[in-house]
């Protein structure tokens, strides 16, 4: 049975970056502030932004005003947070109020539950404030909205970057609830403000704000049950082919869930986007609504292709589609944006390889795809048979030095996109030079072996163009293992390094190992140190269950698993030394999360797509449980695996597990 929206439910209580809480719709997403019950902040739904907007609530009972969020330490000044619960489409929060004003009479007692919705197929959202009477006696309430606008402006698709937008001029108060801020419109509507509530009784007060012009008229709370109505849809067709995953081992049901809302929260549906659903980076906090060629496809295109379906192939054209010479992503328009990436090939290459292997690809396509990735690879500088990558403006953006130039990934990525460019056009009918593509794959690894790799130190070298290396301890060098750049005795080496004081953390992965003295830093969790880039750990277990390493892998997956526990969906970066998010200024969400729930299926539980649309399943032995994935649908059929017994089912036969699948 597909997973509901209800079995994503987050208990906000368990969060460990409260201040990150944002719930999208798929058309707009809105931020629910810290420590209050009712607050709403900033909110995006390109072409609209509000990143400083606010609304508050202030609740007045029979005389007595009573303030959201009571300030910490200070006893029974106002409504008091006592938890909530996020879902893919709505956030609900909870508070108290239990106050004796008159010490002679029985307390004021309140429950107040909110309920926030962000629309979709409008820019804006609902606020639905439910009061419930706790006390003996009738009381009489009355809402008072403070609806900030703050700068609210009309940004371009094509300018929907990396950095959310800022606020415009300050808008201005056209009416009682109206404001207007150049072309933008804002308004905010209700369905009353004032209640008599029995004793034991409830209120339910609904206020929606809304931008644009020409809006469809509707009542507050009709709005927020037709978006939570198409948001469920939604969210139920991305699912409907991605297996349901039960296992005795704790924490890792929950991180399987919160790496697959780590994918729903950044798909997108306006119709004026480019592809819709679109694949944002991130886009929850407003910044990096646009979708990166390389942790679009380079993380997890198993999964993206499960949640996406046909639509996959898509999203696919609509990257290649921009000069990735000059830019490595796409605003929600398809304008490219940034530098050029030397990775954006490789993860187009390998989303390719999930669109064949799930829904076939045609010959023209694989066309495209090789001449996109030789004009990009023509970019950057030959060095024999290797490439010359430049500094960090295109490559990991250290902080240091180090990872530049002449390096082993990505030109380890060179030789396998070849490879599977070949392999593509073979299954495709597409008129590639197979022979050729697969010789320079060859004379590419070949010399990542001889020129970069440094024996007495067993790991690789970066060459610069002035004959200076460096050697940085670095996760992608295991990158360059995953693509076939390393014999036994190298990868023997490497894997020397995956212990705890080098690369493993208690809580994670460190993308530069911490006895790396020369590289190694805390400022810069994603690339430099400290932590890592959300998808590098769980990518870091894929490789090595792919290399045959079960125990390693899954002694590096082991140590990601709090995250299900504490963030509704996963951060750009986040620590590996402690159970903590990154620093301020980082994304609070990013696509790449999906990437454990690829390691789990493609490498637990052994599931081999192939190119041809076979497949091959051999499950890995888990040393702290066991897994079972069911309801996987894959070219009409549907496969369940079980790490327990290592049986494999399709269409409920038992099939032998590393048997072709055809």
């Amino acid at each position: 049975m597909p997973y509901s929206v209800d079995e994503f439910a987050f208990d906000l209580r368990q969060s460990v970056a409260p201040g990150h809480t944002w719930v999208t719709s798929g058309w707009t997403t809105v931020h629910a502030p810290p420590g209050s019950v009712c607050g709403v902040g900033g909110w995006f739904a390109p072409p609209y932004a509000a990143p400083d907007a606010g609304l508050a609530v202030e609740l007045e009972v029979d005389g007595h005003r009573i303030t959201d969020g009571a300030a910490p330490g200070v006893a029974g000044v106002g409504l008091l947070p006592a938890g909530g619960t996020w879902w893919p489409g709505r956030i609900v929060r909870h508070g108290t109020y239990h106050r004796r004003h008159d010490q002679d009479g029985e307390p004021m007692s309140l429950r107040v539950l909110s309920t926030l919705t962000p629309l979709h197929g409008q820019a804006g959202f609902v606020l639905e404030v439910e009061i419930t009477n706790r006390a003996g006696r009738d009381v009489t309430v009355t809402l008072h909205p403070r609806a900030d606008p703050g700068g609210p402006r009309r940004v371009p698709l094509a300018e929907w970057g990396w950095v959310p937008p800022t606020p415009g001029p300050k808008a201005v108060s056209t009416g009682p609830w109206t404001w207007q801020a150049g072309d933008v419109t804002i308004e905010l509507t209700h369905e009353g403000l004032r209640q008599d509530v029995p004793a034991g009784g409830t209120a339910v007060f609904a206020l929606a704000v809304r931008a644009g012009a020409g809006r469809p008229p509707g009542r507050p709370r009709e709005l927020a049950a037709e978006s939570a109505e198409r948001s469920e849809h939604r969210l139920a067709r991305a699912l409907a082919r991605v297996p349901r995953l039960t296992s005795d081992i704790p924490g890792l049901a929950a991180y399987w869930r919160g790496s697959l809302a780590s994918g729903l929260v950044c798909l997108w549906d306006n119709p004026g986007f480019i592809t819709s659903p679109f694949v944002a980076t991130s886009g929850v906090d407003g910044g990096a609504l646009c979708a990166y060629a390389w942790d679009t496809g380079g993380y997890a295109p198993h999964l993206l292709t499960l949640m996406l379906g046909e639509d996959t192939t898509g999203v696919l054209e609509s990257i290649m589609k921009v000069d990735l010479t000059r830019h490595y992503a796409i605003a929600p328009d398809g304008t490219g944006l940034g530098v050029p990436y030397a990775y954006s090939g490789w993860s187009l290459v390998t989303l390719a390889t999930a669109v064949a292997a799930h829904h076939g690809i045609s010959p023209a396509l694989v066309t495209q795809l090789h001449d996109l990735v030789e004009g990009l690879d023509a970019r950057f500088a030959p060095a024999g048979a290797l490439r010359d990558y430049g500094d960090q403006y295109n490559l990991l953006e250290m902080r240091s030095s180090g990872w530049e130039h002449v390096v082993a990934s990505p030109n380890a990525e060179r030789a396998w996109c070849l490879d599977r460019l070949a392999e593509l056009s073979e299954v495709s009918g597409a008129r590639l030079p197979v022979g050729d593509l697969r010789s320079r794959a060859r004379a590419i690894r070949d010399a990542i072996a001889r020129e970069l790799w440094d024996e007495q130190e067993g790991w690789f070298r970066c060459r610069y163009p002035d004959g200076h290396s460096e050697l940085v301890r670095h996760v992608q060098a295991f990158d360059a293992m995953r693509n076939g750049a390393c014999t036994p005795e190298m990868a023997e080496a490497m894997l020397g390094r995956l212990r705890n004081g080098s690369f493993l953390a208690p809580y994670g992965v460190s993308a530069v190992a911490s006895d790396d003295r020369l590289h190694y830093e805390l400022g810069d969790t994603d690339w430099s140190g400290g932590g890592a880039y959300t998808g590098e750990g769980p990518q870091l277990a894929l490789t090595l269950w792919e290399q045959g390493e079960a125990s390693l892998a899954w002694d590096v997956m082991r140590r990601l698993l709090w995250m299900g526990r504490h963030f509704p969906y996963f951060p750009q970066d986040h620590y590996c030394d402690r159970p903590a998010a990154a620093p301020s200024g980082r994304r609070v969400n990013i696509v790449a999360g999906l990437a454990g729930a690829e390691a789990i299926l493609t490498g637990a539980a052994g599931v081999r797509f192939r190119l041809d649309g076979s497949l091959v399943v051999e499950p890995a032995v888990l040393p702290d449980g066991d897994v079972e994935l069911t309801g996987l649908a894959y070219r009409g059929r549907v496969i369940d695996v079980s790490t327990a017994s290592g049986a494999v089912t399709v269409d409920g036969r038992r099939r032998k597990a590393g048997e072709v699948i055809e």
